[in-house]
């Protein structure tokens, strides 16, 4: 598709905080990895596009966005893990403190960092103004990791790949996260240091419940074996990388 143009850009934060339905003991509990639907929400502020205004209806920038195949690469982690810690505080809106002041308790992301790689369509005008703003450093508005205090930024200026879908035929290895559909073959050899990092996060919502749909990822320093076959990779070259694979989904 001549109009098919994949771009990375890295975000970054101090904090973040990507909200899981499930407590643990009354505490918030937060994703690790930066999922699908937060970033359609950083690119939909970026962009301009229009968020929640209805319970129970999608926001604009998830209609408009959905269908964009993305890639998502941690960057200064811990063997795919994030620092994190937990704060208290009052939840001061009006109708939590009918009966009271209410002591919130949640996970916080410490210094959250990914690549983010988008595979844009440039005859739709939606992607068009979102690589224009993303080109040229612009946001119509703030962009967050998850909540209104944690605001984020771009670090540095967005690379621009060359493509290509790809099976490889031999051992390879994934530089993002992927979605695994099955046991990962552990190698006969496993390098020192090396890790493999696992995590459900959400893909999309399931859009009668308003649930998020999840998946199971992966994220490893692994070479993986070719008899394994993953869907949706691509090879990327640029002038500023070195060759590499990554997953969009």
């Amino acid at each position: 598709m001549t109009n098919e143009k994949l771009i990375s850009f890295d975000l970054r934060a101090d904090f973040g905080f990507f909200k899981k339905p499930e407590h643990n003991d009354g505490i918030l509990l937060s994703y690790n990895m930066l999922h699908k639907p937060a970033l359609l929400g950083i690119l939909g502020a970026i962009a301009g596009m229009e968020g929640y205004q209805k319970k129970g209806e999608l926001p604009a920038y998830y209609r408009k966005l959905r269908d964009m195949l993305v890639g998502i690469q941690p960057l200064d982690h811990e063997n795919g893990h994030f620092r994190k810690t937990t704060v208290k505080y009052s939840n001061t809106v009006g109708y939590a403190n009918e009966d009271g002041p209410l002591l919130v308790e949640e996970t916080m992301v410490i210094q959250p960092a990914y690549r983010c790689y988008l595979l844009l369509d440039l005859s739709n005008p939606d992607h068009q103004m979102l690589y224009d703003q993303l080109a040229s450093g612009n946001a119509t508005f703030i962009p967050y990791m998850g909540k209104n205090e944690y605001q984020a930024w771009i670090d540095g200026n967005i690379t621009v790949y060359r493509h290509q879908p790809v099976q490889p035929p031999e051992s390879y290895n994934i530089t993002s996260l992927f979605i695994k559909s099955s046991a990962i073959q552990v190698p006969e050899s496993i390098p020192y240091g090396s890790f493999c990092y696992f995590e459900e996060l959400p893909i999309g919502f399931n859009e009668e419940l308003m649930q998020y749909k999840l998946s199971n990822f992966a994220f490893t320093t692994w070479s993986l074996n070719p008899d394994q076959p993953i869907p949706g990779l691509y090879q990327l070259t640029s002038e500023e990388t070195e060759q590499q694979i990554i997953q969009l989904f």
